[in-house]
């Protein structure tokens, strides 16, 4: 048996996986998520603040001691548009690798690219549905960008488009109130409507049968829909939701103050303030898709990027297992 873990670090949050590998099969171990916020400004300043450096520091010098004490012997970590974005990034990965390289000697954190992160999550979401509903397109609503991929249960892919949109860009560039304006929020529907075309225009959109949201605006609109008291994976995942009782949520949400939304037991308080901004970016991917497709419901996966990642390490240790 193998022990291996993924590590997410995106705008918003980073998050971990432990999986243990027994005879080329997955079994997960421990999942985490810390709200980090480690965009936070970049989109003003192109740059990392430190506090949010120090915040991202904390979770991962935990996890590290986590992976510790769970005898993990390889980790991989990526890291995605917040660092792409920041000039001052060499900070950042200096870190990761002093703290990563406890795991693994010479590991740091990887910029990746909004397509090979649209690759990872595509596997990741699509491990548990049902083949027949092929072909898939999962969408990663991230804090700094949204990914979009278009493929087959066997992970061939017929189109990928990555754009700058996200929960934590919204609102730190345009839905600035609390709550948004009726000025900020048309600014923001304008602003998604532009970008979710421009994917329109480069993806087979019209030959996906089943729509996938994965990431913690989908997840949480999931729990909010379902009516649950506290969060729970197992009754996310794999749930469906028509996008028409979703608008109501959404609407919902740009709408209220980030103090009334935190009082929802399964809204994570570091995602109170930036979820309307993630719900006017659900609104408009509802639109793209009525437009270009006859499918009228996302199902949402707990699987994401970070799944993607630890079959890629299991991929890489077959490999070397000759």
């Amino acid at each position: 048996m193998t022990r291996v873990a993924a590590i997410d670090c995106g705008t918003n949050s980073i998050r971990l996986l432990v999986s243990d590998v027994r005879d080329g099969e997955i079994h997960e171990v421990t999942r985490l998520n810390e709200i980090v916020r480690l965009g936070q400004g970049v989109d003003a300043t192109g740059r990392l603040a430190p506090e949010a450096i120090e915040r991202t520091r904390e979770a991962l010098t935990t996890y590290v001691q986590i992976m510790k004490a769970e005898g993990v012997t390889d980790v991989r970590m990526v890291a995605t548009s917040a660092t792409r974005d920041a000039v001052n990034r060499d900070e950042f990965f200096g870190m990761t690798a002093r703290l990563l390289g406890e795991i693994r000697p010479g590991a740091v954190a990887e910029v990746i690219s909004g397509e090979e992160e649209a690759a990872l999550s595509f596997r990741g979401a699509v491990a548990d549905l049902d083949p027949s509903r092929e072909p898939f397109c999962v969408i990663d609503l991230g804090g700094g960008s949204t990914e979009f991929i278009v493929g087959t249960a066997a992970g061939d892919i017929l189109g990928a488009s990555s754009v700058d949109m996200g929960c934590v860009r919204l609102t730190e560039r345009i839905m600035v109130s609390d709550p948004a304006t009726e000025a900020e929020i048309a600014e923001a529907e304008d602003y998604v409507a532009e970008l979710t075309e421009r994917v329109a225009e480069q993806l087979p959109l019209a030959q996906a049968r089943t729509f996938v949201g994965v990431a913690g605006t989908f997840t949480t609109l999931s729990a909010l829909a379902q009516g649950l008291e506290t969060y729970d994976r197992t009754e996310i995942h794999n749930s469906e939701l028509s996008f028409e009782a979703l608008q109501v949520i959404t609407d919902n949400l740009i709408a209220e103050p980030a103090a009334l939304r935190a009082a929802h037991p399964v809204i994570h308080p570091g995602r109170a303030d930036v979820i309307g901004g993630g719900s006017v970016v659900v609104n408009g991917i509802i639109d793209m898709i009525s437009r270009h497709s006859d499918v009228h419901s996302f199902v949402i996966s707990e699987k994401d990027i970070l799944d993607g990642i630890v079959a890629g390490l299991v991929d890489r240790l077959a490999e070397a297992a000759g």
